[in-house]
């Protein structure tokens, strides 16, 4: 019975590997480069969590959350936020037809699979929560009515780091709430050239659309498989361990680096930690958690969780670089 089981984890495992390669392979064929991107996005969809992008315009992010919809037979929403946009042009609201009398229920374009909220800090206070309960409550509630959100449930909200005039920053809580940050960096000149190629073969414009890789019904099976990925209670204290630092600092790093971190991160991000290290373990072939995974993704939990106060700021220090620290200080198991 043993060897039977484990012959089905086997097939479980494989079957979710040739989702995610499926995926993999989708996104490449339509966005030149940006690996670290689509190892997030993947990590992000199998765990369940959310991604928040920090990159300058034109970087392909409209793309590639497309591009990912589409490969699993998804429904894709944009919406570009502005100071006017309100929380029912996101989650949706009652409209009143004249031929029925009666108010019928508009369900807005939170109700997709891949959701990409173009330069959240630059919609109101007000609307980024509407949006950001809707992340964690995975449904929304129309005149007292609850309308669940479709699953899977990806949101890719981005911040430009270029504008801040008119802008509305996320708050400290609110950034806790997605389980990843990405800094997506400048095309290398190769990658460029590849993209104007691109361009001129016609790949895209909108008659060349994705075609599905896999369906949304493999997909549910892969976030499945990579909640049961094993991650050994040692790593998880590994995990926990990066955490404690950022709450006390003045413990594990220098007094110099210890003055920068004004707070460290939530129990949110130990969380974050172990199902992102599960699902970047799945998409690396494995069905169980190394150190090396979790070392992998701490700049991408704990960047945007870390508050670091006016010295850090007056000094040009970024998260990343405390992070760093951070990561020596604590034994790899």
């Amino acid at each position: 019975m043993t060897a039977a089981r484990t012959q089905l984890e086997r097939t479980d495992l494989d079957a979710a590997l040739r989702t995610v390669d499926a995926v993999a392979a989708a996104f490449s064929a339509k966005v030149v480069g940006q690996l670290h991107l689509r190892e997030s996005m993947l990590v992000a969809l199998l765990a369940g969590g959310h991604l928040l992008i920090e990159s300058v315009p034109g970087l392909a992010k409209t793309t590639a959350a497309r591009v990912v919809a589409e490969s699993i037979r998804g429904e894709f929403r944009r919406i570009q936020c502005t100071p006017d946009l309100l929380p029912s042009d996101i989650v949706g609201t009652q409209i009143y037809e004249a031929a029925n009398n009666a108010f019928v229920t508009q369900l807005g374009p939170v109700h997709a699979n891949v959701v990409l909220l173009d330069e959240i800090n630059r919609s109101s206070a007000k609307t980024q929560s509407a949006m950001l309960e809707a992340m964690e409550e995975r449904q929304t509630t129309i005149a007292g009515v609850e309308y669940p959100l479709p699953d899977p449930f990806l949101v890719m909200a981005t911040q430009n780091p270029v504008d801040q005039e008119g802008t509305y920053p996320l708050s400290e809580a609110q950034t806790d709430r997605f389980m990843l940050k990405e800094l997506v960096r400048y095309p290398s000149a190769d990658e460029e050239v590849e993209v104007i190629s691109r361009m001129d073969a016609g790949l895209y414009e909108r008659a060349h659309r994705t075609p599905p890789a896999v369906e949304l019904d493999a997909i549910r099976h892969a976030q499945r498989v990579a909640g049961s990925v094993h991650m050994d209670r040692a790593l998880i204290q590994y995990a926990s361990r990066l955490v404690e630092v950022t709450r006390v600092p003045e413990e594990f790093l220098p007094g110099e680096m210890a003055r920068l971190i004004e707070y460290g991160a939530s129990p949110r991000a130990t969380i974050a930690f172990c199902r992102s290290a599960r699902a970047l373990a799945l998409l690396r072939g494995r069905g169980h958690v190394m150190p090396e995974d979790i070392a992998a993704l701490a700049h991408r939990v704990l960047r945007h969780r870390l508050i670091l106060g006016f010295e850090a700021v007056s000094q040009r220090i970024t998260p990343d670089l405390v992070v760093d620290a951070v990561l020596r200080a604590v034994r790899v198991p």
